[in-house]
């Protein structure tokens, strides 16, 4: 029987996480093999990507903005069961957002009030070492990226991400109710994916490398100017460095060695 490139690539994986392979398993994909088996998104070379999200003027609607501009654009379904709900952005409690930063002085207005989560594109992704496959890796420029052809959907990666921003696709996401997802796919030029593998945010790679803002950042400062600031951390000029610079900002669970990448202003 014949056994397609996905097969291929989980009794692969299954085999190197058991030894069956020795370290033969592991050399099947080798440096750089993984960003060759993706459709080409270049690389923006020199950069190291980062995000702070202003509190002070982050509200409910600049929130929905964002999620909704964000899986639009990704085709991201509404599941409509929370259990199997798939999300590349979302809404967390502070309390749950920053553990460590919540005690029994904690001002006022930021008890019970959301906060807006993603991927971290951390400089030390833990994901990225428990991947078998090599289905995420980290571009140069410090995006956490996802080859979903790749992945064997043994969600390693999942565990191993401290901030829980990884989805797994339970079922095909391209028969969501059609009741909660009208017109799905909502952008025909992002691929949707399929069963069985995991999918988070991307930093919209595809935008920046078009010279774009993420879509988040897009439809939040729509909103309000300054809600949200992308931009290169390595560039001392920048607006990202500027605004660090002035403000006070925090990471989520830095503790814990990963390199967080978005920061926010409280």
């Amino acid at each position: 029987m014949a056994m397609d490139r996905r097969e291929f690539l989980k009794l692969t994986g299954y085999a190197a996480l058991l030894g069956l392979g020795g370290k033969g398993a592991f050399e099947l994909f080798a440096p750089g093999e993984a960003e060759a088996a993706l459709k080409s998104v270049p690389i923006t070379a020199g950069k190291k990507w980062g995000m702070v999200v202003n509190m002070s003027r982050l509200n409910d609607e600049a929130m929905e903005k964002c999620i909704e501009a964000c899986h639009r654009f990704h085709n991201v379904p509404n599941i409509g069961n929370p259990k199997e709900e798939i999300k590349w952005i979302w809404k967390e409690a502070y309390e749950h957002t920053f553990p460590g930063m919540e005690h029994e002085y904690t001002a006022e207005k930021y008890h019970g009030r959301n906060v807006l989560v993603l991927c971290n594109h951390c400089t030390n992704p833990p994901c990225v070492r428990a991947c078998p496959t090599k289905a995420t890796w980290k571009r140069d420029d410090g995006i956490v990226m996802m080859d979903m052809h790749r992945c064997i959907g043994c969600r390693f990666c999942m565990a191993a991400c401290p901030y829980g921003a990884r989805s797994f696709n339970w079922g095909d996401p391209r028969r969501a109710p059609k009741e909660l997802n009208a017109n799905f796919p909502t952008n025909p030029e992002y691929p949707t994916r399929t069963k069985g593998v995991v999918e988070k945010c991307n930093f919209c790679a595809e935008r920046i490398a078009a010279g774009q803002q993420p879509a988040c950042v897009e439809a939040a400062n729509s909103v309000a100017a300054g809600v949200m600031v992308f931009g290169d951390l390595d560039a001392s000029g920048s607006e990202i460095r500027k605004v660090l610079h002035e403000h006070y900002s925090i990471r989520r669970k830095s503790e814990l060695g990963t390199g967080p990448n978005i920061y926010y202003i409280v």
